[in-house]
């Protein structure tokens, strides 16, 4: 691309990865949109200086959320002649197998805990809200369209995993984490 902008959603249209032109504010666009804000999101919260773990960790699910990205941008019926990244089992089992290696770490959850205490932990917990709302968009996705198979699982595994990893960062970093004072 010669220039960044081209001029061509200047009337509140885009293209999908098919180069369908839709409303920007279509399900599709929207649930992929948001699926790039968590990206930003998680972006953030490595560069505050997460442990070297997670940032390993998450450079990964960047990645992942890119195939995601672009699995969500392609509608079934315009997929033919595309080679589409997607996401797999594989990713959804390393996300688990990461949430539980990091639980065995912290303990299991015993009080509800209100997200804070490191920059890197609260910004893992705005990034877990931002994927639950890419998670609920995506489904609402699926009422309409086909979305690819383990799409919604994966997002729903994302999000318990960033709040075991904003556990772990405080964790690892000896912040206490900051727990819901119910009768406040």
């Amino acid at each position: 691309m010669p220039k960044i902008y081209t001029k061509t959603g200047d009337e509140g249209m885009t293209s999908l990865g098919s180069r369908t032109r839709v409303p920007k504010d279509n399900l599709r666009v929207q649930a992929y949109g948001t699926v790039d804000e968590l990206n930003a999101q998680i972006g953030v919260a490595i560069a505050s200086g997460l442990d070297e773990k997670l940032i390993r960790s998450l450079i990964v699910v960047q990645n992942v959320l890119f195939n995601l990205g672009s699995d969500l941008s392609f509608p079934k019926e315009d997929r033919a002649g595309f080679a589409i990244p997607q996401v797999e089992e594989r990713h959804l089992l390393t996300l688990e197998g990461e949430i539980d290696e990091m639980t065995a770490v912290v303990n299991p959850l015993k009080h509800f805990i209100l997200p804070g205490g490191t920059m890197g932990a609260a910004q893992l917990h705005v990034a877990r809200t931002v994927c639950r709302r890419a998670e609920r968009e995506v489904i609402t996705l699926a009422r309409e369209e086909k979305v690819g198979e383990f799409v919604i699982r994966y997002l729903n595994r994302l999000s318990d995993a960033l709040f075991v990893m904003a556990r772990y960062e405080n964790h690892q970093k000896k912040i206490p984490e900051p727990l819901w004072n119910s009768s406040s």
